[in-house]
């Protein structure tokens, strides 16, 4: 006679294998929301001394929105910094780390170990320099200027994921769209790129987040009120006089701040994930 334990149901096993990982993801993921959700809640709440102070309603978004030079130039100015910084990123990183993946020459493990070493150098340490050199170069409080800076510090971390992403591919792939008639450049392009989409989108996504929310960089980089992007501009509203700190703008600049990033992210996960997990299946 069986067991009543060989008698259960795998899929009932399953479910209550499963209920631990349930609890403990819905936990983390409130334990992260809250913030966001407290923002959100703090931005239409009536407070003392903000732009809402009886009642609820939109009133700290209205002062947001009038601002200086305005919430959509603000906005605008984030959104180029955060697509040329995206352009530039995958640009190179698509290059680098197909060279890096498929190619031999002299020094390239050495090379590479160079180009991750400047993830241990301190942010802001080089944004002196990088400032200099872009009033050489005629970038200095430009937007593009911003953008290559912002690049640069994606670039490490984007080649990386990109060399993995290409060595997680069959060779032969590439190697049949050669025989076709492929040069090296088109057989990139046209066959190797779309096998790697899901770490171009990992790493896109990575350099997009980090340009949008970015406050050091711009802050040295950017002295025109009018080409500020978004972060700058909240920190310069939250301040009121006599040191007094704007609450209420403040929090609905972060809601502002953050729906962007959201959407992204939970349009993309699943490639994110997928771009995430092709070093893993090497081999």
């Amino acid at each position: 006679m069986a067991s009543p334990s060989a008698t259960r149901s795998p899929g009932r096993r399953t479910g209550l294998g499963s209920t631990p990982y349930y609890v403990v993801a819905g936990g983390l993921a409130v334990l992260f929301l809250f913030p966001l959700v407290w923002s959100a809640w703090a931005s239409v709440s009536p407070s003392a001394g903000t732009s809402q102070d009886s009642g609820y309603g939109l009133g700290n978004y209205r002062a947001l929105l009038d601002y200086d030079a305005g919430l959509w130039r603000y906005l605008a100015n984030s959104a180029l910094v955060s697509v040329l910084t995206v352009v530039f990123t995958l640009g190179v990183s698509l290059l680098g780390g197909y060279a890096f993946a498929r190619f031999e020459f002299p020094g390239k493990n050495l090379l590479f170990l160079v180009t991750l070493a400047i993830l241990m150098v301190p942010y802001a340490t080089l944004l002196i320099p990088l400032y200099v050199l872009l009033g050489m170069t005629g970038l200095q409080n430009s937007l593009v200027g911003l953008s290559l800076v912002l690049a640069m510090f994606q670039l490490p971390f984007a080649t990386f994921m990109m060399r993995i992403s290409f060595e997680a591919i069959p060779k032969e792939l590439e190697e049949s769209a050669l025989l076709d008639g492929c040069g090296t450049f088109r057989a990139l392009t046209r066959v190797m790129a779309p096998a790697v989409k899901p770490g171009l989108i990992t790493v896109g996504l990575f350099a997009f987040l980090a340009a949008w929310n970015d406050f050091i960089a711009p802050l040295i980089l950017i002295s025109d009120s009018t080409k500020a992007p978004l972060p700058l501009a909240i920190a310069t509203l939250r301040q009121q006089s006599m040191g007094a700190i704007d609450y209420g703008a403040t929090e609905a600049g972060v809601t502002v701040l953050a729906v962007p990033c959201l959407i992204l992210f939970i349009a993309l996960q699943r490639h994110y994930m997928r771009g995430f997990m092709s070093g893993a299946l090497k081999g």
